[in-house]
């Protein structure tokens, strides 16, 4: 799965590797979390428009979002059966600017360890997605999207046994193209990144707080230290209140 990434290449980089005429100045975040506004790309009137959606894809047969549960992953293998995705898969397929996504490893009983993961040229990429538009009892839009999840590769299964999908240059119209290219063909692209053209290392536990978003998170450190500091910060248990004596000569309420 993948539930928190960065991407912190300049716009100018960004509008360059995707080729869509808008000009977004956006901040470099390097601790995307879902329900946040996240950006896309997606053909709209036969071009490539940058869009900003929220993260958390929400089908229009939802009545109510509140009762829905938050799907920020869409399972490659089910994209062309499942209700929540069926339809974005025919006809609203993504591209989402990244540089890097977070993969958290089980260390025996201690804590999750987290892990940067990145193209080891230092290169932005992009997931496949999924966006739709809800819409509201009184006609209110929101616009969703969901990244497409895989199998991991041989680089990062260690670590998690998934990951998104990241689609090649060369592959981007073919899977943006819902036009003439069916849901069936262009999952052809649904495949785990190729071995050796990801890194993986571990970064701070400072990453599982979503309010943390600066360049630090993306500092390799070692896992004991990050362990360590991760204990340190943790904030202490509240101190149980003292138990009373029992009075016999008045009901308790506790």
């Amino acid at each position: 799965m993948c539930g928190r990434y960065a991407i912190t290449s300049a716009p100018e980089a960004i509008r360059a590797l995707f080729a869509y005429l808008e000009q977004p100045n956006f901040p470099a975040r390097y601790n995307v979390a879902p329900t946040q506004p996240i950006p896309i790309v997606r053909l709209h009137e036969g071009r490539r428009q940058f869009a900003l959606v929220r993260w958390g894809l929400i089908p229009p047969w939802v009545k109510d979002p509140k009762t829905f549960s938050l799907v920020i992953n869409a399972r490659g293998d089910s994209v062309l059966d499942k209700p929540a995705f069926r339809n974005a898969m025919r006809r609203r397929r993504c591209l989402i600017p990244a540089d890097g996504f977070y993969e958290w490893k089980e260390m025996g009983k201690g804590p999750r360890q987290p892990f940067f993961i990145h193209r080891k040229d230092g290169e932005p990429f992009a997931f496949a997605g999924l966006w739709e538009t809800w819409t509201g009892p009184n006609g209110e839009e929101l616009e969703t999207a969901a990244i497409v999840t895989t199998d991991a590769n041989r680089d990062i299964r260690h670590i998690h046994a998934r990951m998104p999908v990241i689609v090649a240059p060369d592959a981007y119209d073919f899977w943006l193209d819902c036009a003439n290219i069916d849901a069936p063909t262009a999952a052809a692209v649904i495949a785990p990144a190729p071995d050796a053209v990801l890194e993986a290392y571990p970064v701070s536990m400072a990453v599982n707080r979503h309010a943390n978003d600066d360049a630090s998170l993306i500092a390799p450190v070692d896992p004991a230290t990050a362990q360590a500091q991760d204990e340190v910060q943790r904030p202490a248990p509240p101190k149980s209140a003292p138990k009373r004596k029992k009075d016999n000569k008045q009901p308790s309420l506790f």
